[in-house]
């Protein structure tokens, strides 16, 4: 792909983009975007899905584009939306230039649905009697049901009952919307259709015909007249069962070692002597009707099963009597016999539609498949069929106006989120302003199952606040999640009452029921260790408080218990021995004072490195907070940088196809902080504000001891009162260093092939402790342009005594051919200039190493060197 086809995409567009939240987003402010859309790569839109419902957007435009209704709407449904529409317009610039009302002059008449939609569009403003107007807005073909109500037949193909003038008609689509139901007219109206009108004559002929039979095979299905139904029902009632018993009778004949096994077993004999038994209990009902013998008739009375005594007695008295005659017991011919005449009335019985026009009864289904109601219908219907052209107009002039409205609208809400990160104007997923904790959110969105939400808005690293929103007035409720975004979370908790405001303006009492903690701010993040710390301090207060009253009532409770007791025998003795209660431990009070003494040291041991940084305390003092709230901090702009907006829609329905990124200035605009009017007056007075006097005098205590310790460190102390108080090392460090001076170098003698070198220094020790002396390092340039140089080690030198001064020489051994280049023209025995460059390094207490230089020119005496 070459950088040109890029650029222009595959069908030439050149797409503009511009950037926020973190990623690039296309710029749809031209209609020949929207004519292009469907080349842009749908990887670059934001949205791929959307519900339907919960959205600050107009439902009806939304159901329009929800072609094929299922509640959401996806990205060929947008781009089949834009591309009708776009075809019924002269130009598509008329969408990204949104207004409420539609100028005819747009409509495209080259179109032949555009000449129908032009056409409507003027019948319309003339049935409202706007026929002068050059525009249609929303409001005029909003009210569909008002149009389509001035007259009944609107092109839909459903017919209502008063479409039809004949009362016959008329009562006839009465009958068959209560019998099968109705489907809704454009008029807002039940009526019917072709499908329901076939369905209805379907199924009441199928009715009929059943009860045609009926009169049709009265002597076959109705061998007892009318009381055939309850010699049915006594024969249904036992035909199981005393198909059984012969089953066991002929098996018994079959074979005489079953008679035992079909009687049933002795065991469930005893089972069932070892219950709580009733007649109808399902144990006994599972035994035979009557004792078991080779093909024994079925006694009707006298020894037959108790759970079926009743029955037999019904089957014997309304189907057995009246069909066969008196007879105490039934015989398997006698049973074959009553079957056969009462099977047909059952079969007949099977065969029995089900079916709700049987509410109408016989004779009027019979009456109204017997008019010519059902040709009347149908042709009603299609002559509604026949305006459908003339009504679609309407509803496409309807869908086109709503379109022109609110289709741009939504692009910017799904191919692009421009309405949400543009703060011109809010999104379509925000459902209204939390008022709460001195705040205002802007990102509330509606919730319809919380727990949902909650899984999912967890990764959205967003501060969420649930709330439950009521409406006294009309109860109505709904819950949103408010997403905190400015300020910090302290007085966010569960259980605090706020307002919302919805986009309507309606407002809702708001209550917080869950809240899902993430970071807010930087500043909370700086400021959350030294809050935990108080918060640390003030529970441990109210402990050992809590502690100590519960101590002291368990005290008190014992006192009165041992006051209002009666002593017993020998009971003052007891008392006598009994040890008297300290009112102090001892231990505790050395316990506190030790752990005071070291809270005291590691505090001075505080100040004295503090103090001691001098001019860097600031520095400090910075590294010091840094060090406190820095991993707080960090932590919290970690998570800060992944706020996103996607999880907490996606949980909302949503398929957002990017990370949309929330930072903190554009959360800082989302969550309004409570600020004062600009040029609002402001009395600090409190007159009811709680007396902190002790606070104050604590907090001039600290100031104050805090100026002496530093008047002490930095020498103020030292130079009003000297000698009282000991120096700080700040003051050691700053005051007079010691001093020293290079008096003479002279050569010693040769020995073992190197010459010692003696430096001659005169040393001020100004401290009132001894100086240790350390290394001298040495370099010395001759005349000649050679150097020698080197580092005497003087750790075993005697120390210079404190507060005096003192010559010492201090020496080290040279290698003889170093002398000899540093004397290279020189004779021996003769003098030669050198210029030194000296340092004498001390060890002064408190301060440390101090470098003192030693410059002095002179001349040194060459030693004799043999072989020079």
């Amino acid at each position: 792909m070459t950088k040109l086809t890029r650029l222009l995409g595959n069908g030439g567009h050149k797409w503009r983009f511009f950037r926020a939240g973190g990623f690039d987003q296309v710029r749809l402010d031209r209609g020949a975007d929207l004519l292009a859309l469907e080349q842009l790569d749908q990887k670059l839109w934001v949205a791929l899905s959307c519900p339907v419902k919960g959205l600050e957007f107009d439902t009806r435009t939304l159901e329009l584009i929800d072609t094929d209704k299922d509640g959401r709407i996806r990205a060929p449904e947008i781009l089949a939306a834009v591309r009708w529409v776009c075809s019924l317009l002269k130009s598509a610039d008329e969408l990204v230039r949104p207004a409420e009302a539609l100028p005819l002059a747009a409509i495209n008449d080259a179109n032949p649905e555009g000449r129908q939609v032009l056409a409507a569009a003027r019948r319309v403003l003339l049935s409202l009697g706007k026929g002068d107007a050059d525009r249609i807005a929303v409001g005029d073909t909003a009210d569909t049901v008002r149009i389509f109500s001035q007259t009944h037949l609107n092109g839909d193909g459903v017919v209502p009952a008063d479409a039809a003038e004949d009362p016959a008609v008329q009562g006839a689509i009465s009958d068959i919307l209560a019998a099968v139901g109705s489907a809704p007219d454009r008029s807002g109206k039940p009526g019917v259709n072709q499908a329901l009108v076939d369905q209805f004559f379907t199924q009441a002929q199928a009715w009929v015909d059943w009860l045609v039979r009926q009169d049709a095979e009265a002597a076959t299905l109705q061998p007892l007249g009318p009381a055939t139904a309850a010699a049915a029902a006594a024969l249904a009632a036992v035909r199981a069962k005393v198909e059984d018993y012969f089953a066991r009778c002929r098996l018994a004949a079959f074979d005489p070692r079953a008679l035992a096994a079909v009687n049933g077993q002795e065991s469930e004999f005893l089972a069932l002597a070892a219950k709580d038994l009733s007649i109808s209990s399902a144990e006994i009902a599972q035994l035979p009707l009557a004792p078991i013998g080779a093909d024994r008739p079925l006694p009707l009375s006298g020894p037959v099963n108790p759970a079926w005594a009743a029955a037999l007695a019904q089957l014997r008295d309304q189907a057995v009597v009246p069909l066969l005659g008196p007879r105490p017991s039934l015989t398997l011919e006698d049973w074959t016999a009553v079957c056969g005449r009462l099977d047909p009335y059952l079969a007949w019985q099977a065969a029995k539609p089900v079916t709700p026009v049987e509410k109408l009864g016989a004779e009027r289904l019979r009456a109204l498949l017997a008019a010519p109601v059902r040709q009347a219908i149908t042709e009603l219907i299609n002559q509604d069929l026949a305006l459908a052209g003339e009504f679609d107009a309407i509803a496409a002039l309807d869908r086109l106006v709503r379109y022109h409205r609110d289709l741009y609208q939504l692009l910017c809400n799904y191919v692009n989120f421009h309405s949400f990160y543009s703060r011109h104007d809010r999104s379509i997923f925000q459902a209204g302003r939390l008022y709460l904790d001195q705040r205002s959110c802007d990102l509330c969105v509606r919730v319809d199952d919380m727990g949902k939400q909650g899984v999912l808005a967890q990764l959205s690293r967003l501060y969420i606040a649930y709330c439950d929103c009521v409406r006294p007035a009309t109860g109505q409720k709904m819950t949103i999640a408010a997403c905190f975004t400015a300020g910090d979370s302290d007085n966010l908790m569960v259980g605090r009452n706020g307002v919302f405001y919805d986009r309507q303006g309606n407002d809702w009492d708001a209550t917080i029921v869950k809240v899902v903690e993430n970071p807010i701010s930087i500043r909370q993040a700086f400021w959350s260790p030294y809050k935990r710390l108080v918060r640390w301090i003030e529970e441990q207060v109210a402990k050992r408080a809590a502690a100590a009253d519960q101590a002291a009532d368990q005290g008190l409770a014992q006192t009165l218990t041992t006051a209002t007791t009666p002593p017993a025998a020998g009971g003052a003795a007891t008392a006598a021995k009994q040890p008297s209660v300290r009112k102090i431990d001892v231990g505790t009070v050395a316990a506190i004072g030790v752990a005071m003494g070291s809270i005291g040291t590691f505090l001075a041991m505080l100040a004295t490195n503090f103090m001691g940084l001098g001019p860097w305390m600031p520095v400090g003092l910075a590294a010091l907070v840094l060090i406190i709230s820095g991993p707080s901090m960090l932590i919290a702009g970690m998570k800060l940088r992944q706020r996103n907006l996607g999880p907490l829609l996606d949980a909302n329905g949503w398929a957002i196809n990017t990370r949309a990124k929330i930072n903190i200035p554009f959360g800082r605009s989302l969550t309004g902080m409570a600020a004062l009017p600009s040029g609002a007056q402001r009395d600090l007075f409190d007159p009811f504000a709680e007396k902190k006097r002790w606070r104050y005098k604590v907090a001039v205590l600290v100031l104050i001891l805090a100026g002496l310790v530093a008047a002490w460190y930095f020498g103020l102390a030292e130079r009003i009162i000297p000698g009282v108080l000991p120096k700080s090392g700040w003051v050691i460090k700053h005051e007079v260093k010691p001093t020293a001076s290079l008096t003479g170098v002279r050569f010693g003698a040769l020995t073992a092939g190197k010459v010692k070198l003696s430096f001659e220094v005169e040393i001020d020790n100004p401290f009132g402790v001894a100086l240790s002396l350390k290394t001298l390092d040495y370099s010395m340039a001759a005349s000649s342009g050679q150097v020698l140089k080197g580092i005497a080690d003087l750790k075993g030198t005697l120390p210079v005594p404190p507060k005096q001064s003192k010559t010492l020489t201090l020496s080290t051994e040279v290698p003889v051919a170093d002398v000899q280049a540093f004397a290279k023209a020189v004779p021996s025995g003769t003098a030669v200039s050198y210029s030194p460059d000296t340092k004498l390094t001390v060890d002064a207490p408190t301060i440390g190493p101090v470098v003192i230089p030693l410059t002095s020119k002179n001349e040194i005496m060459v030693p004799p060197i043999p072989g020079k």
